[in-house]
């Protein structure tokens, strides 16, 4: 599938208010990883979270608002979301409080399209647009990882239901990126 290309006339730009939100989404991990190992600064832990979160739903926001949706910004608003989400589970999956196996799923699943992503943007037009399976799927995963972190003990169930829904989703939409990229590749062989 191939993506609309950026509104904005310098698709090129790089610091646009909507790439800075994202940064500090990514950069966000570090204290929250620093607040994980003090259980008096789960408070703190807490708002850390919700601070990406909103970052996360304001980048997109603001790029389309101010008409600055940029290539950076479709490569950076993804990554910053796999830097949080992974960073802050392989530390849970060290410390046994988080299941390595959704880990495992989750940096396998991104590794395995990154990289045909990556081939395809350099030998061809195409670019990879984000699908709903997979939107949901890193929400809901990010869900997870907090319900893991902030456990609702009256019900014990959510957590991990939590995550064998995100895990449907993810790997829903590992298969249309693959089907996608395959088809590109066999364009490319083919030269057409």
């Amino acid at each position: 599938m191939k993506l609309n290309k950026p509104k904005d006339s310098n698709s090129a730009k790089v610091l646009t208010l909507a790439n800075i939100l994202s940064i500090i989404r990514a950069l966000l991990a570090i204290p929250i990883i620093y607040t994980l190992n003090y259980s008096e600064m789960r408070v703190l832990t807490f708002i850390l979270i919700m601070v990406a979160a909103l970052t996360d739903a304001l980048d997109g926001y603001f790029a389309r608002r101010s008409n600055q949706v940029t290539h950076f910004g479709m490569w950076i608003d993804p990554i910053a979301d796999f830097i949080c989400v992974i960073s802050i589970s392989l530390f849970l999956v060290l410390m046994n409080r988080f299941p390595g196996e959704f880990f495992i799923l989750f940096l396998f699943r991104h590794i395995t399209i990154a990289i045909p992503a990556i081939y395809l943007i350099n030998h061809s037009t195409f670019l990879l647009s984000a699908n709903w399976y997979g939107k949901w799927g890193a929400g809901i995963s990010a869900l997870g990882v907090v319900l893991y972190i902030f456990p609702l003990s009256n019900v014990p169930w959510l957590s991990e239901t939590t995550l064998w829904l995100a895990s449907v989703l993810l790997i829903k939409s590992w298969v249309i990126y693959m089907k996608e990229m395959s088809g590109e590749f066999k364009k490319l062989k083919t030269g057409s």
